[in-house]
């Protein structure tokens, strides 16, 4: 008898669940003010965690950013001066979590608690695994996947304390369906991936409900971390350019989404790879032509370091 009533709550909140998610998907909540929050912002020196974070002051957040390079936090520092917002920077290696927690705990006693964090930093190297020195592999986990997990360790207390924030992780589209020349980061971007989903079971079933994530799984951004990359067909699967998809980004942060797939074909990408067999994905796969998709990567001309993502 339990068991019949149990099924049937399941069955009534599942349905109520789907239709709400429909109604959101037409009529979009309305985006919450984050007028005095603060938003850290990780690898904020350049493309997605520049553009994210000028939003944010444009909007009355305090910014607080975080990069390994001084030169590109000082340009972001200065755009948002011209927007007229408040901000805080930081040199830190994201992928050091001794330096996560000593920037952490210098940003807590010098601006506040961080209510809004966004895990933007990555690494690319563009490489297949046997090309790939073990440092370069090491790095590529340590800034974007172990980093995100010494952030949200850092700033995730305070936010649960006070039943009041948001982790924001920047995956990617390959942490959901793997390319080659990309073995170790599309493996750290399918850690991304399980690592925010898994999280947010964590938060929901703690009962703090004034807490959220969202996971970000854009496809190829035209940013300088993957120059030299083009993607075939771009009217099924365009390259994203940077302020359309910061702007979607930040909307899905304001309306506290819990996924975001950029453009929605990533979605379908996604879902045909776990219901279609292994050599039917091969054949799509060349279609697009992601076998080749890195073949004429040239990357940044600098040592890729913590920077912002571009797919």
């Amino acid at each position: 008898m339990n068991a019949l009533l149990d099924l049937f709550l399941v069955v009534k909140n599942v349905l109520l669940a789907f239709f709400v998610s429909w109604v959101q998907f037409f009529i979009p909540e309305t985006p919450k003010c984050v007028r005095g929050e603060i938003v850290l912002i990780t690898g904020a020196g350049s493309g997605v965690g520049q553009g994210i974070a000028v939003e944010f002051a444009s909007l009355g957040a305090v910014t607080v950013l975080w990069d390994i390079n001084e030169k590109r936090l000082q340009e972001t520092a200065k755009l948002i001066s011209d927007v007229g917002g408040q901000c805080f920077t930081y040199i830190c290696d994201v992928s050091d979590r001794r330096q996560v927690k000593q920037t952490g705990d210098a940003v807590k006693s010098e601006v506040g608690d961080v209510t809004i964090l966004v895990n933007n930093a990555g690494v690319v190297y563009g490489k297949k695994l046997l090309e790939l020195k073990d440092e370069q592999i090491e790095r590529t986990f340590g800034v974007n996947l172990l980093a995100h997990i010494w952030t949200t360790k850092q700033f995730l207390p305070s936010m649960l304390e006070n039943n009041h924030g948001h982790i924001v992780n920047i995956g990617s589209s390959c942490g959901l369906v793997g390319v080659s020349h990309l073995v170790d980061y599309s493996a750290s971007k399918f850690g991304v991936t399980g690592f925010t989903q898994t999280l947010n079971y964590e938060i929901h079933f703690s009962g703090h409900d004034g807490v959220f994530t969202t996971l970000v799984s854009p496809s190829h951004i035209r940013t300088d971390m993957f120059s030299g990359c083009e993607m075939a067909y771009p009217a099924l699967l365009p390259t994203l350019e940077l302020k359309p998809t910061v702007d979607r980004i930040m909307q899905a942060i304001l309306t506290n989404e819990h996924e975001v797939y950029i453009p929605r074909m990533v979605c379908v990408m996604a879902a045909l790879k776990q219901m279609l067999p292994v050599s039917v994905m091969y054949e799509i796969m060349q279609f697009f032509q992601a076998d080749r998709f890195m073949e004429s990567f040239t990357g940044r001309q600098e040592e890729p370091v913590a920077c912002q993502q571009g797919k």
